[in-house]
């Protein structure tokens, strides 16, 4: 299990996404992060005794820089004095971004993966097992049957006569066409969406914030909620007449790399306050007036950004908690972005989901007119269909010209995709009862969220019986942080390769095992803390092989730095 006794290096291609792991390596002077990300992997069909002998030797990591000889260089000069475009005219934000869930572990997944298909034998594992990101239709968790038959149906309308789909799920299809112009899917929306669904998103808002009105003309349908979250975060990138400082936006720590990534490409300061692990995730309102308080001098913070249930912790907040919050935002006269992508994901007893809009309309004067931001997607839940890219955000009370440029900036983008909105429509207005599919689909639903909910607590206990890891319990969402405790002789063999302790850690466990796991470095911890985050999404008889692998690298780990 010691990364040093790999044999020879393969090329890891510099590309956020899997999809693309054919690009060619460039040299892009990469900062810090992706330096941290180099890791010594290996290659089936090497019989090198050296590294530097098998292959090129790499420039701080992930195959990024090569050493070409004196005529490759020539090559690549004259090459380069070809190109319009070259990488000093690329934005500064975009060359300090990171994802880390899309990174170079996943690379390194995706080439062991396709070992194994290419007929491998050499390796310690029989499958890799991808537990980077919520993808549960990757992870083998299946659609929900209405969602996929209106899908259908409104895709191919010619169905609508064929007897195979329930009556219901053609009304539903005949009504979102009948939302779209010249009855089609293939046609542009307005802007913000398909005024039927934006009608039903705010009638799915207000049966859940217990009546408190939801005006569908502050809806905004998207491509996914992240699309929704930049577009908002785009309006504060300038300092304004105001104050010339950078302005700043505060996030919890762990955060999704999301907001850090898009912080960073919009040329935006990040103030991170920390989550209390020993609390089970939960904040503290004193460390938010700490975060805030230390950055006042060097940037204007704008806007703050919760994430409830939390990714990557997993926790639900209470309504205190949310209270809290509200109150700060207040005082501070911050924006308040609600990341509430996983409000159906709610697994421990005791917990329960209370928005952001819901709690501050119930406090009443004067936090009800706080400007807020609620984002939903179709991706999480029960329904896991990311790659539809349906979203929703709900603005509130927010400034009348401010909401003008942002349906200027929107319409830029023409419209979300029209099967995203259908899919979020769906999410929005399920079948009810004495409908044809309600059962099915109410069974389901269930199924589905039973199945997490076991593999949350799955996923915690296994965590917890293993020497040296701890972990709170995962009360939603669909994701496990588990703190790693490391010995010294790790920490210096991590030093010794230049990366940090937990990326050492999550790349020997991919490695040894076929595991992907993220480590806590790609979503903030507090300093001398490591962590990981795992996905609970796969399937049940998988994650228990996940967790035995986990387990029996870990007992090994410890052994070989002890």
């Amino acid at each position: 299990m010691d990364p040093s006794n790999f044999k020879s290096m393969t090329d890891l291609k510099l590309c956020e996404s899997s999809s693309c792991t054919d690009l060619p390596a460039l040299d892009l002077g990469q900062p810090d992060f992706m330096t941290q990300m180099s890791c010594p992997v290996f290659s089936c069909d090497s019989d090198s005794e050296s590294s530097e002998d098998a292959f090129p030797v790499m420039n701080g990591g992930c195959g990024i820089e090569m050493k070409l000889d004196n005529e490759d260089q020539d090559k690549k000069e004259e090459s380069s004095k070809k190109k319009v475009l070259t990488v000093d005219m690329v934005n500064e934000g975009i060359k300090v971004m990171t994802y880390a869930v899309r990174g170079p572990l996943l690379i390194r997944a995706n080439e062991l993966e396709q070992q194994l298909k290419d007929g491998c034998t050499t390796l310690p594992f029989k499958s890799v097992i991808k537990a980077n990101i919520g993808d549960a239709h990757a992870m083998g968790n299946k659609p929900i049957t209405f969602i996929r038959q209106v899908m259908a149906l409104i895709t191919c309308p010619s169905l609508i006569d064929n007897p195979m789909f329930p009556e219901d799920a053609k009304q539903r299809a005949q009504e979102i066409l009948g939302g779209c112009r010249g009855g089609s899917v293939g046609s542009y929306s307005d802007s913000p969406g398909i005024q039927i669904i934006r009608k039903h998103v705010a009638e799915y808002i207000t049966k859940r914030d217990g009546g408190i009105p939801s005006d569908w003309r502050n809806v905004m349908l998207s491509a996914g909620a992240s699309e929704a979250i930049r577009c908002v975060l785009k309006l504060m990138t300038a300092p304004g007449i105001t104050c010339q400082q950078k302005p700043g936006v505060m996030v919890p720590i762990p955060q999704y790399p999301l907001y850090s990534a898009t912080l960073a490409e919009y040329g935006m300061e990040q103030v991170g306050y920390y989550l209390d692990e020993s609390r089970a995730w939960s904040l503290n309102s004193k460390e938010l007036d700490r975060a805030l308080n230390e950055v006042r001098s060097r940037c204007t913070v704008r806007a703050i950004v919760v994430i409830n249930p939390g990714n990557p912790t997993g926790q639900v907040l209470s309504r205190h908690n949310i209270q809290s919050i509200i109150k700060f935002a207040h005082k501070e006269n911050l924006f308040l972005l609600a990341d509430e992508v996983y409000q159906h994901n709610i697994y421990a007893e005791g917990h329960k989901f209370y928005s952001f809009k819901k709690v501050m309309m119930e406090m009443g004067e004067p936090y009800k007119n706080l400007e807020l931001v609620s984002f939903m997607s179709c991706s999480k839940g029960y329904m896991g269909e990311c790659g539809v890219r349906g979203g929703y955000a709900e603005i509130v009370n927010m400034d009348p010209d401010v909401m003008a440029m942002l349906q200027k900036s929107i319409s830029a983008k023409l419209c979300p995709p029209i099967l995203g909105q259908a899919c979020m429509d769906l999410v929005m207005n399920p079948p009810q009862p004495g409908e044809p599919s309600y059962d099915t689909w109410s069974a389901e639903v269930d199924s589905t969220l039973a199945s997490y909910a076991k593999r949350a607590e799955l996923v915690a206990n296994t965590l917890n019986s293993i020497d040296g890891i701890t972990c709170n319990s995962v009360q939603g969402a669909m994701y496990a942080f588990p703190r790693i405790h490391l010995p010294p002789k790790a920490l210096a063999a991590a030093q010794d390769r230049g990366q940090s302790p937990d990326l050492y850690y999550a790349f020997s466990l991919l490695e040894a095992t076929g595991v992907c796991v993220i480590p806590g470095s790609g979503f903030g911890q507090e300093p001398g803390t490591y962590h990981f985050r795992t996905t609970i999404l796969p399937k049940e008889d998988a994650i228990e092989d996940m967790m035995t692998r986990i387990k029996t690298f870990h007992a090994q780990f410890l052994q070989d730095h002890s």
